[in-house]
């Protein structure tokens, strides 16, 4: 699930998994609907603004060390989107929080880095606008850590040459168009036509593969709404576990008015192992706590990138057993590995940054987006061009942001892949981290060896 299935994982969860109040659900709808056609000192808080109305820009830069003329780098959000304000700011934020402790120690070379966000408002016409006034207008060098719920802009961005690194895959953009790194790399000839290979993207089921090698898990359980978006994504997950050798569980919940309760008794009738979903955090809380109440015990809850984050005690406050059967993976190392000097950074920056109060792995790969950048742009010296930076992007050497990412390349493959190494990074949360204080913890050992060879199985975004 490296590159391919987490755009997939991205196109139809980030609606999904958007935090949303109950009383969202027609705004959750909206996104469903969406999506189915698209899944150190530091400046003080007070020099950046947090984002306005749809399109609203803003920008955040140090006094000018030795007088250098500014990099402007430009940040695209959905910031106030169907799916909720705080569902796709993670990476802006953690992009941000770099830049400023960047330019408190000096800079590129002297050069401050100008960030300027634009909040594209989650729709394809905001995210043209935001397109625009960033290249034509701002026209800033390069674009970092993108989350658009719907990258409309992407060939604009694409026909400009300029670069977009570190982005995330919610769609296809990133496996289609050059000059567009996502922040997982790519196979994929993206040549600018359809994504992938003639239109079809491939992914591997390392994730099911470690849950039954390393927890002996036998039965998966995927919960979803009976509503299109959800149901995709759930035949993705169930094509995966069944590769792999699962007996697999399928429950459906009704949309407006779903019965967790008759789920959760067919959870411990049925004993499941895992549980997998395609819902918002909302549905997953609920399910959560049916699960409680009806005593069912999992080895794992299995949730993705967007929700591995400081948020889960007040999500699933009225589910402590399940809280703490919630497991996440992805392809970047857990933000609470605190062992990790670069780990140890990334947290230290975020401190008095907007979003600092509660972390996220989002964030953290947001960062990461932005050392990416920083460290194309040092590898040109004084002669700072694109074609230079994307030289840095496209090099045989893998980049993991010292440590941060697993190894992400952009080596197009002409035949579509058959099997594949992949690695993944695997998180646990505990009440008892963190000294009582509640955290996730790194499960499988280190990501860089948590590997194995898996099929490559096809999809159609």
């Amino acid at each position: 699930m490296r590159s391919g299935f987490r755009a997939a994982e991205r196109t139809w969860a980030a609606a999904l998994l958007g935090r949303v109040s109950q009383h969202a659900l027609a705004g959750l709808l909206a996104a469903f609907l969406l999506l189915s056609a698209a899944c150190g000192s530091r400046l003080p808080e007070g020099d950046f603004r947090t984002d306005g109305p749809s399109g609203e820009e803003t920008r955040s830069a140090s006094p000018r060390p030795g007088g250098g003329e500014p990099v402007k780098v430009g940040i695209i959000t959905s910031a106030t989107s169907p799916v909720g304000g705080a569902a796709f700011t993670g990476p802006r934020d953690g992009a941000r929080a770099y830049f400023a402790a960047l330019d408190a120690k000096g800079g590129l070379g002297g050069r401050p880095v100008e960030v300027v966000t634009c909040d594209d408002g989650g729709s394809g016409i905001g995210n043209n606008d935001c397109v625009h006034r960033l290249l034509d207008e701002d026209k800033v060098f390069a674009l970092v850590a993108t989350t658009a719920l719907d990258y409309a802009g992407a060939p604009r961005v694409s026909r400009a040459g300029v670069p977009d690194i570190g982005g995330q895959p919610i769609g296809p953009a990133y496996d289609t168009y050059p000059h567009l790194y996502g922040i997982y790399g790519s196979q994929a000839p993206r040549e600018g036509g359809k994504p992938g290979w003639n239109g079809t993207l491939y992914g591997g089921t390392e994730v099911y593969r470690y849950f039954k090698r390393q927890e002996g898990a036998r039965t998966a359980a995927v919960v979803f709404y009976n509503q299109a978006a959800s149901t995709a994504y759930a035949r993705l997950v169930t094509r995966g576990l069944k590769a792999e050798g699962y007996r697999v569980v399928p429950e459906e919940v009704d949309f407006a008015l779903p019965n967790f309760q008759a789920v959760a008794a067919d959870l411990h009738s049925r004993g499941a192992d895992l549980v997998f979903d395609a819902m918002d955090t909302h549905g997953n809380a609920r399910l959560c706590q049916a699960m409680d109440e009806a005593g069912v015990r999992v080895t794992a809850k299995v949730t993705n990138v967007q929700n591995w984050s400081d948020a889960v005690p007040e999500d699933y406050k009225d589910a402590p057993a399940c809280r703490n059967a919630l497991w996440a993976t992805g392809s970047s190392r857990n933000y609470d590995d605190t062992g990790h000097p670069a780990v140890r950074e990334f947290r230290a920056g975020m401190r008095g940054q907007p979003g600092g109060d509660t972390l996220s792995q989002w964030q953290l790969e947001g960062w990461a987006a932005a050392m990416w950048f920083t460290d194309a742009a040092r590898s040109c010296g004084e002669r700072l061009t694109r074609a230079c930076v994307e030289r840095f992007l496209t090099r045989d050497q893998p980049y993991t942001a010292r440590g941060l990412l697993l190894p992400v390349t952009f080596t197009p493959s002409p035949e579509p892949p058959t099997t594949r190494r992949n690695c993944l990074s695997v998180a646990r949360w505990s009440d008892d981290a963190r000294g009582g204080d509640g955290g996730w913890t790194t499960q499988g050992g280190e990501m860089t060896h948590n590997c194995y060879k898996v099929p490559q199985l096809p999809y159609r975004p």
